[in-house]
């Protein structure tokens, strides 16, 4: 899939620290990007637009915590 025409942007979540960094692209057609923002030509999670908002609305009811 070709990815260069990807918007990035960083979660409010990663800080300024340079620590744990996450980088989302939303604009491509039909796929939403993850990726580390330390490594940005490694590897990236492709989800559906209907898969990502069912992982982030997991996220926010906290079904992913330990």
């Amino acid at each position: 899939m070709d990815l260069s025409g990807a918007v990035w942007r960083k979660s409010s979540r990663s800080g300024d620290s340079g620590g744990q960094c996450v980088e989302v692209a939303a604009n491509l057609p039909e796929v939403i990007v993850v990726r580390d923002s330390k490594n940005p030509g490694g590897p990236k999670l492709l989800f559906t637009p209907t898969a990502w908002d069912t992982f982030v609305r997991r996220i926010k009811t906290g079904d992913f915590d330990h």
